[in-house]
Parts: C-alpha cells; sequence; structure tokens
C-alpha cells in the first residue's frame, strides 16, 4: 500500500446521514517545515487516485517535493477513502451516504489539523472536480488558504453541466444487470455505454477533427474501446455514481457560512487564485470561469489554448498544456 488511512469515526454529513468508520485516504510528499507554511494540497479528480496526481510532482516543477509538503487526500467514493465498494452492511453498495464537496473539504481539514497541525496552506490546486475543492478550500477557510488553481472545473456545478452527467449517469444504469446498485456482477454494458458518452464530451470538436490519432490508436474504434471502455470497466459502477452526485451537488455557498448566496461566498475567497479553464472544455466552460473571477477579490482568469477539450487539464507530462500549467503554478506560488 503506498498511501496512509487517517481514521475519521464517525462523522456526520451535509445529508444528515453518519458515515461510521470513515477513512480518509492520502498520500504525502516531500517534508513539512518547521513553520508548517509549505504545505500544498492537491486532490483527487472524478475516479482519479492520488496515483494520477503524480505525474507532474517532481523536483524542479511547481509541485517540488524538495521545496514543498505535498497532500494528495483521496476522494470519497474513489474506491480508497471510504465508497460504496468498501463500506460494511448496512451501508454499503446502493445505501452509501450522498457525500458532497463541503464534506470532502471539511473531513480534509480535519486530516490536515489532527494529523499534521497545519494552519496556513501555500496553495490549493486541483483538476475537475479537484477544482471544485480547491474553490470549497478558499471559500471556507479564507485565513487559511494563501493561493488556489482551480484547473478546469467550478465553484458551482452549471445546470447544463447537471444535464450531461444526467446521461451518463442513465447510460450505466439501463443495463439490466444494474439492479438499483445490487448488482451481482458488474454491469459492464451499462459502464461501456458511460464510456462512450463521456468520451464525447472530453474531448473536444477539434480533437476528433485532427487528434485521436496523436495518442497511437490505429482508428476510433480502438481508441474508444482503449481509451474509454477499457477506463471505466476498472471502476466499481456504485463508486463512480457516488462521485457523479457529488460532482452534481458541487456549490461552494450551499452551507452555513453563505446560505446559498454564490456571489457572497464567491466574494468570500480572498486567496490570490488563477483560475484555469481549457478553451475547449465542453462541461465546464471559460464562460463559467469568467463570471466567477468577476466576483473574487484576487483572481485571474488564465485559459488553456488546447483542442484537449476538458482533459487540457489532467495530470500529464510533457505535453504543452501541462508545461503551462506547471509555468502557473511555479508563477502563482511565487507571487
Amino acid at each position: 500500500m503506498d498511501y496512509e488511512v487517517f481514521e475519521l469515526g464517525n462523522v456526520t454529513l451535509q445529508a444528515g446521514l453518519t458515515l461510521r468508520s470513515a477513512k480518509l485516504a492520502y498520500k504525502t510528499f516531500g517534508q513539512l517545515n518547521d513553520a508548517k507554511n509549505n504545505v500544498i494540497i492537491f486532490p483527487t479528480h472524478y475516479s482519479g487516485r492520488h496515483t494520477e496526481n503524480e505525474a507532474i510532482i517532481g523536483e524542479g516543477k511547481g509541485l517540488d517535493p524538495t521545496k514543498y509538503f505535498i497532500i494528495i487526500p483521496n476522494m470519497f467514493g474513489n474506491g480508497l477513502s471510504s465508497s460504496p465498494d468498501n463500506t460494511p452492511l448496512p451501508f454499503d453498495k446502493a445505501r452509501f451516504p450522498q457525500i458532497t464537496i463541503y464534506d470532502n473539504v471539511m473531513y480534509q481539514h480535519q486530516l490536515i489539523k489532527e494529523k499534521f497541525g497545519i494552519e496556513r496552506i501555500a496553495l490549493v490546486m486541483g483538476f475537475s472536480m479537484g477544482a471544485q475543492q480547491a474553490y470549497h478550500w478558499g471559500a471556507m477557510f479564507p485565513d487559511m488558504v494563501e493561493r488556489i488553481m482551480p484547473i478546469c472545473g467550478s465553484a458551482k456545478t452549471s445546470t447544463h453541466n447537471f444535464v450531461f452527467l444526467e446521461g451518463v449517469k442513465a447510460a450505466l444504469t439501463a443495463d439490466d444487470a444494474w439492479m438499483d446498485g445490487w448488482y451481482e456482477n458488474p454491469p459492464t454494458k451499462g459502464l461501456r455505454a458511460m464510456a462512450r458518452v463521456w468520451a464525447g464530451w472530453a474531448l473536444s470538436q477539434a480533437f476528433y477533427r485532427e487528434g485521436y490519432h496523436l495518442n497511437g490508436h490505429s482508428s476510433l474504434e480502438d481508441f474508444l474501446i482503449n481509451s474509454w471502455e477499457g477506463s471505466f470497466l476498472k471502476h466499481d459502477a456504485n463508486n463512480l455514481l457516488t462521485m457523479l452526485w457529488t460532482w452534481q451537488n458541487g456549490d461552494i455557498s450551499t452551507n452555513e457560512k453563505y446560505n446559498s448566496d454564490f456571489v457572497k461566498a464567491l466574494n468570500g475567497i480572498s486567496a490570490k487564485a488563477i483560475v484555469m479553464p481549457s478553451e475547449t472544455d465542453l462541461y465546464f466552460p471559460m464562460e463559467d470561469n469568467l463570471i466567477e473571477t468577476s466576483h473574487m477579490p484576487n483572481a485571474e482568469c488564465r485559459s488553456i489554448k488546447s483542442i484537449f477539450g476538458h482533459t487540457a487539464g489532467g495530470p500529464a507530462v510533457g505535453t504543452d498544456d501541462a508545461l503551462f500549467i506547471d509555468h502557473s503554478i511555479k508563477e502563482l506560488l511565487a507571487s
């Protein structure tokens, strides 16, 4: 096991249920300095685990473990932290409680306070649902968080984004093997259908016009089977739907601090921010981020000019998009 587990005990969720014997899986890189002010929080994205964030961590990079203490908390529902597939009866599988982004961030906060005694965070950054978590960190703990970098995500899930997710959910749950979440065998037809719907949204029109062969695939069908079906078939269906619900209900203002006043919540993010949308992202469009940053007191919207759609912001090595993001991390941390 290449990660650690923080035992949270029994925790009360926003949905009102208790998640018993809750577990938060995390991995760290580098050393916490004596002042405890070199901390970077880098949460995971939809279906991702800490291993997928590791690609952009390394000496000489923006996320340099010789300078910073980097913590990657695994999101609830991803199969390492508490999830439908690793929670005992009676809250296993389809009975696993609904988890919000707020829940994730509040218990990540408990981890860094109780385990490490951290009071200041140099940067919270993340891709996609990791970006949603970065926004929440900035809104909920403005006196603690110095900088945020949300990449290809939003402070509030838009109605259009919500509908996109309804489509992929419908593709998965239409499989007769789904059995309302009490399946005996994985609903593989549904997972394959979900993957194909997702493939059309995660990448741009320009990518399919000119780019899918760049990934070394012999045909479009080869790309869809290998890159998309192959990826989704590795995941537990209930886990995917747990994280999907979390995504759909992402909103930095739905809590007692802001009482659903979204603009007030954006105003409350005092951290210096570089918000990085992809100009070809089909479900986190740059227009949403421009609206958000217009209400954030210390924010810049810096777009990624890429044909790779939403995936332009994902952790990658050596691509132009990755180098642009790495440069921006260095710039933000130096400011």
